[in-house]
């Protein structure tokens, strides 16, 4: 016979996550479990996202290119190191706010783990809603810890909006350095005698260094709608923030969420803005060198479809290749919703188009001259 609740000799109520009040000056956290980069893994998110590079889709090009495999594409990367963070920074938190200096470094293939930790950097209470406050970290990805190819792959900042548990609690606000991090972006060496030309035809012709014009606007042609599939990806990345998959917690106090709906996990808006340029803007770069500053503008929620544009902001060489240069852009992210006898110039009758997503990027792309 089962026991009932009532009976049991204790209950404990779990608290996942920290809120506000529980960050302190300089903590470290080493997030638990990590995560290795499996092929289901890879081919779900590289697929999903739209990512077009053939580094991720084509081993024979990734190879002669000097890879030693299929590449992680970037936002792949991101998601994974990411979601590590969530439970410990983010698990209670209304909504992630930026992006800060996200760099990548040494390429991640098939069978690469990925483990990551976060240092805080500051606290401020919000002065206009006593329950939240933004939280200030610094993150490391490392791969392969204690294996010879042992590496940092990624470091970023963010800042993320997160609730008091104890409204009563008066938090101070801090903030203390960032820890110097050396992360570059690694780069195969140009060799001459590669036959590059020969798999020119392998990606877009007309994405190249010499074809990105700065002061010209990119309207990328494909949307991806986004459905309540958005649950199964957010859970098979360990992200375990409930905005993102508890409905009934949001049910509970509609007004405490924003729409009072789940929310997308904003990784996932992310790399379907990558996809989504990758034709016109990223097929024939080599990697993501940075992501200045990034930030979610509006809320997705399932079924809402995502477009992107880019901006050309500048372009100069690359200061120790000949082959390459370096394309600083701005990706923007869009959807378009319902808004009857509203009028919008960028939109079709009947809608409003609304910004979701910005990204300040830099890429490292190839030269038409050395590759094709």
């Amino acid at each position: 016979m089962s026991e009932s609740p009532s009976a049991a000799s204790k209950v404990v109520r779990k608290k996942t996550g920290n809120f506000l009040e529980d960050f302190k000056p300089g903590q470290v956290f080493r997030h638990k479990g990590g995560k290795t980069i499996s092929e289901g893994l890879f081919t779900t998110f590289t697929d999903f996202s739209m990512a077009t590079n053939p580094l991720c889709k084509n081993v024979r090009f990734a190879r002669t290119h000097g890879y030693r495999d299929l590449v992680c594409p970037p936002g792949l990367v991101m998601l994974v190191a990411f979601s590590q963070t969530v439970e410990d920074i983010s698990e209670n938190a209304r909504a992630n706010l930026e992006y800060i200096d996200m760099r990548f470094g040494a390429p991640i293939y098939i069978g690469d783990t990925i483990e990551v930790e976060t240092k805080v950097l500051g606290v401020r209470p919000s002065s206009s809603r006593p329950n939240l406050g933004i939280v200030h970290v610094q993150s490391v990805a490392r791969k392969n810890i204690g294996a010879e190819d042992e590496a940092i792959a990624m470091a970023w900042q963010r800042k993320v909006q997160v609730y008091k548990d104890d409204e009563t609690i008066d938090v101070e606000g801090f903030q203390v350095d960032p820890d110097p991090v050396n992360c570059e972006l690694w780069l195969p060496e140009y060799r001459p005698e590669a036959d590059y030309k020969a798999l020119a035809h392998l990606s877009r012709p007309d994405s190249y260094f010499e074809d990105l014009e700065p002061g010209s606007l990119i309207e990328h042609s494909r949307g991806r709608t986004v459905t309540d599939e958005h649950i199964h990806l957010t859970g098979i990345l360990d992200n375990t923030s409930q905005v993102h998959c508890n409905q009934f917690m949001i049910g509970l106090a509609p007004e405490r969420y924003v729409g009072g709906e789940l929310i997308i996990f904003g990784g996932i808006p992310f790399v379907l803005c990558l996809g989504l340029s990758g034709p016109d803007v990223g097929d024939n770069a080599l990697g993501d060198v940075v992501y200045t500053t990034g930030r979610h503008t509006a809320p997705l929620q399932a079924g809402d479809t995502v477009f992107a544009a880019t901006q050309i902001l500048d372009k100069r060489d690359h200061p120790q290749r000949e082959d390459l240069g370096l394309v600083e852009t701005r990706l923007l992210g869009h959807k378009f919703r319902p808004a009857e006898g509203e009028q919008d110039a960028n939109a079709p009758d009947g809608f409003k188009k609304v910004r979701i997503f910005e990204l300040e990027r830099t890429l490292a792309i190839k030269r038409r001259s050395h590759y094709a």
